[in-house]
């Protein structure tokens, strides 16, 4: 019997999000912030969502973070995700402000996740992309 291998979802790089993925290859987290207003988001968009200037500049992440809300998956709603189960989905707040959904990883009992957790990041490779994942501090 042949099983069949199904491709995980992978970003759609732009103009716009390229140096995002490409400073993620490096090692490195980085998101936007205003010139104007100094609002830091993520993910990559043209202007600022707060004031709407186009006026920005990429930052790096210091790596720290905190977990806003988290799901746990037990149910593969894409065939390539199938492996996975259990996986956990959060909201991830970055020390410097911009939340993004992310994973949590290394947590083998999401009973014990908390609001406010410290979190650190983790970069995984993913079909060959890096990605950015979230540990919490301490495990």
């Amino acid at each position: 019997m042949i099983e069949e291998v199904v491709a995980t979802p992978l970003p759609q790089r732009d103009a716009l999000n390229a140096p995002y993925w490409d400073a993620l290859n490096e090692g490195r987290h980085v998101f936007q912030r205003c010139s104007v207003c100094a609002n830091a988001w993520l993910p990559p968009r043209h202007e600022c969502p707060r004031c709407l200037h186009d006026s920005w500049t990429w930052e790096t992440a210091s790596g720290d973070a905190r977990l806003i809300s988290w799901v746990v998956y037990h149910t593969a709603f894409h065939p390539s995700f199938a492996q996975r189960l259990p996986y956990t989905v959060a909201v991830v707040e970055l020390a410097e402000g911009p939340r993004l959904i992310s994973n949590i990883i290394g947590n083998e009992d999401p009973e014990m996740l908390r609001i406010g957790q410290a979190l650190r990041l983790v970069i995984e490779r993913e079909a060959g992309v890096a990605v950015p994942r979230y540990r919490p501090e301490g495990t």
